[in-house]
């Protein structure tokens, strides 16, 4: 049962921003660092997709399909369902966050190493999480701007206009420039990947900080966080079934339902959190919470299931061989043939 370090680095941050949160003209610099971060963030994004590679995964259109369907369809639909659960279990902004959960893109990195795990089509994994990366982009914001509304407080049609110059820009900008930088971005992989994780790092400083002085923390009590894991086990539980049973009734193989199930089933944080610090503002810090522990949930359930898959026994095609009667009188009447 694996506890992503990540999540540890997460949860330290929303502990600093909770005894020293930024303030005053801090707050100021936090946030402008935060925008740019942000903006970075994208650029890079943009600048490792590969156009090329992205194009032939097309050839197997009704996988990614079926990942989009399930990633940008099926879970918001479930998110929708679940409004009846307020004010019972969820407080109206605990749902906020929970509902965004459920419009973020689905992961890349995880996808394809559960994949792998379990012996299924890594390549068709990698293209689905790539696929629904950059789908999220545009359809993300679409998204939370139809069903989100003003209930995010702070979310706008402004925002979607934040989208575009914070996220959308900067991408298409690494997508121009891959040609003269898609090298060096490769080479320098793991020093940009921190580069990633601490730009997400300030974001969650920054939206924690502002969650902190306005007093928001004080809506949520141990009993609601209770009911929020709860809820989002369902989920999580409901998502799983689904692309695994589903795949087959559409007729995927094997190993095609497993990039189905991992692809199909899991949420980014990566691209979550810092859309979040856009679409939310000083709201974020609670949006995020489902999000942080989706995230932790889903890594710990897909290594198990992972693990069982890969020890399904294979299934090669070989004809089984005759009972010892039928293969006597078959080489009888081979010799006295």
């Amino acid at each position: 049962m694996p506890v992503d370090p990540y999540i540890l680095l997460l949860l330290g941050t929303v502990g600093l921003a909770a005894l020293l949160p930024a303030r005053g003209t801090a707050a100021d610099v936090a946030s402008v660092a935060s925008t740019a971060a942000i903006a970075f963030l994208f650029f890079l994004y943009g600048a490792r997709l590969s156009t090329r590679e992205a194009l032939e995964g097309l050839k197997h259109w009704r996988l990614h399909t079926t990942v989009l369907a399930c990633t940008f369809v099926v879970f918001p639909l479930l998110g929708l369902a679940a409004r009846g659960l307020v004010p019972t279990l969820l407080t109206q902004p605990l749902y906020t966050g929970l509902l965004f959960l459920t419009l973020v893109p689905s992961t890349i990195q995880s996808s394809i190493a559960f994949t792998s795990i379990a012996r299924g089509n890594v390549p068709a994994a990698i293209c689905a999480g790539s696929f629904s990366s950059l789908a999220g982009i545009v359809v993300t914001p679409l998204l939370a701007a139809a069903l989100l509304g003003n209930s995010g407080g702070g979310f706008s049609a402004d925002s979607l206009v934040r989208i575009v110059l914070q996220l959308l820009v900067p991408f298409l900008a690494g997508q121009v420039l891959r040609r003269w930088i898609g090298g060096f971005v490769t080479r320098h992989k793991k020093v940009l990947g921190l580069v990633d994780r601490g730009s997400i790092l300030l974001v969650v400083y920054t939206a924690f900080s502002e969650g902190m002085v306005q007093g928001i923390w004080h809506q949520v009590s141990a009993v609601r966080l209770a009911g929020l894991l709860v809820v989002e086990a369902v989920l999580l539980a409901v998502m799983l079934a689904l692309t695994w049973y589903g795949g087959k009734a559409l007729g995927f193989g094997r190993e095609d339902r497993i990039a189905i199930q991992f692809a199909g089933s899991k949420k980014s944080l990566a691209a979550g959190l810092p859309m979040a610090g856009v679409l939310f503002g000083a709201h974020a810090s609670l949006a995020v919470l489902p999000l942080m522990l989706f995230h932790q949930m889903q890594l710990m359930v897909c290594a198990v299931i992972a693990k069982r898959r890969a020890r399904d026994p294979e299934r090669p095609a070989v004809t089984p061989e005759p009972a010892a009667g039928i293969r006597t009188a078959v080489g009888t009447g081979t010799r006295s043939g």
